[in-house]
């Protein structure tokens, strides 16, 4: 199986979803955002350049991929339901590359719930069903931005009592250390929350988080992940 199939990053019952659209449609305009009811009343938005940099950036659609995703839906669903010619354009015409404009809030930023965190819409109308396909796939945003949240709470906890009691500010961005590797569901998932954890404390143990500034927001200083992120692009 060839690893990164953009083809196969989705819950199978978006196969059917270009059946479902009223004919004539030509654009999909999809948002995310924080709903209301959550424990924080910010959500600290982070993880989409991730995401963006791995799976959707260059020519990421191919025949060999678009083969491979159709042979295995056939076993998995039914033949003919995968939407084969519309990859096959995709990976013909288009040279691989999706056609979609994803705009987003910078990284880092707090955002209110309810408020919108990240848009995606196609630029092409013949794959008017790309931006719902892949929103599997996008809203693996939600874990690091929700691991990036609760750090953020909790060094507001930590200025708050250290104000109280008059102590030193010196070693705040050690007062939260993140040691998660070993109780991670895969390395992937603590890279994201170890780097996640860096946008507010320094303190880490997770190693393979340590990469994800430099190979992902354009900055080498680790330390200074959290001030520099905002400027990535």
């Amino acid at each position: 199986m060839i690893e990164n199939n953009i083809c196969l990053l989705a819950d199978s019952y978006k196969l059917t979803h270009h059946y479902l659209y009223p004919k004539g449609t030509e654009r999909i305009y999809s948002y995310l955002e924080s709903r209301t009811g959550a424990e924080f009343n910010k959500t600290i938005f982070y993880g989409l350049q991730y995401i963006l940099k791995k799976y959707l950036v260059g020519n990421v659609v191919s025949e060999e991929k678009v083969l491979e995703a159709e042979k295995l839906f056939d076993a998995h669903i039914a033949p003919g339901i995968f939407n084969t010619d519309d990859w096959m354009y995709i990976a013909k015409e288009l040279d691989g590359k999706l056609p979609v404009e994803i705009k987003a809030v910078a990284e880092r930023s707090p955002v209110n719930v309810g408020n919108v965190l990240m848009t995606v819409e196609n630029t092409d109308k013949h794959v008017y069903w790309l931006p719902n396909y892949l929103e599997s796939l996008l809203l693996q945003v939600w874990y690091p931005s929700t691991i990036a949240t609760l750090p953020a709470e909790v060094k507001k906890l930590c200025n708050f009592y250290l104000d109280v009691t008059g102590s030193s500010k010196d070693n705040l961005n050690f007062m939260l250390h993140d040691f998660g590797y070993r109780g991670a569901n895969s390395t992937e998932s603590s890279r994201l929350a170890g780097s996640a954890h860096l946008l507010s404390f320094s303190g880490i143990d997770t190693v393979p988080s340590l990469a994800i500034p430099e190979n992902y927001y354009n900055t080498k200083d680790i330390q200074g992940f959290q001030c520099k992120l905002q400027n990535t692009a």
